[in-house]
């Protein structure tokens, strides 16, 4: 029997994030809380992720290509110091350097989420909201990629390529299905990214209007991952853009 419905909704009206929801650092096993904390704001009802340009690079010497990124995730964990029990590892062999605190703060399995947010992009950043498994069986891993949009593949005030699909990583029961269908926005103006999903079936959607569907994502809990990218090796003279996710609310349902 299913579970009953728990709703989720988050208008970021106070002064700060809600901590028993979200952590303002990105995936910090890898590194620590201190080298992973994202620059960010909580103002005019409006989550603000930003990458100035001091911000260091994330797990310096070691993620290829060189990233900074500012990120907000719903749920994290980790096992001991020295062992490979973390969240999205980038590469084979990767340990932990600091241990987790378990936080789960919104996991939702099967039903839907959105975000309405707008994006400050040049060609060297991006910005993504996407769902993955917590990894406490190893299988449970794949990711559901509500949206991800590169700067370089924008066309400003008029179209954008907009990422969208699963992605299995090491859950044989997911198929990789993921596509960037160019559509009509301009993501510098607000936008709804939705996804409403069963174990059956993923769709997704662009304020309201559904873009694609794919098959047999994911039925397990997820957590949420909400981020700006920039990678300086794609930086071009001029280019001084500071790359932002303005995020107006993330609302779902769950079971």
């Amino acid at each position: 029997m299913p579970g009953p419905r728990t709703t989720f909704e988050d208008d970021f009206d106070g002064h700060d994030l809600d901590r028993t929801v979200w952590t303002p650092h990105y995936l910090p096993a890898w590194s620590s809380r201190e080298q992973s904390a994202a620059t960010y704001a909580v103002r005019d009802s409006c989550l603000h992720l930003r990458i100035p340009p001091g911000q260091p690079l994330w797990c310096a010497g070691d993620h290829q290509p060189p990233l900074r990124v500012s990120a907000v995730q719903s749920a994290n964990r980790s096992g001991p110091v020295g062992s490979t029990d973390g969240q999205q590892p980038y590469r084979e062999g990767l340990v932990v350097r600091e241990a987790q605190t378990e936080l789960l703060g919104w996991t939702p399995g099967p039903g839907y989420v959105e975000m309405r947010a707008r994006a400050v992009l040049s060609p060297r950043s991006m910005v993504s909201l996407w769902m993955v498994g917590l990894e406490d069986v190893p299988e449970r891993c794949a990711e559901i990629c509500v949206m991800e949009v590169f700067g370089d593949a924008v066309v400003p005030g008029e179209s954008a390529a907009v990422g969208m699909g699963l992605h299995a990583f090491r859950d044989p029961a997911v198929r990789e299905d993921f596509e960037t269908p160019r559509l009509p926005i301009d993501v510098a103006r607000p936008h709804t990214y939705a996804v409403r999903w069963t174990p059956e079936h993923a769709t997704f959607s662009v304020d309201g209007a559904v873009v694609r569907r794919a098959v047999r994502p994911p039925a397990y809990p997820l957590q949420l991952m909400l981020a700006v990218f920039d990678f300086p090796d794609r930086a071009t003279p001029g280019d001084d853009v500071v790359p932002e996710l303005v995020v107006d609310h993330v609302r779902g349902w769950s079971g």
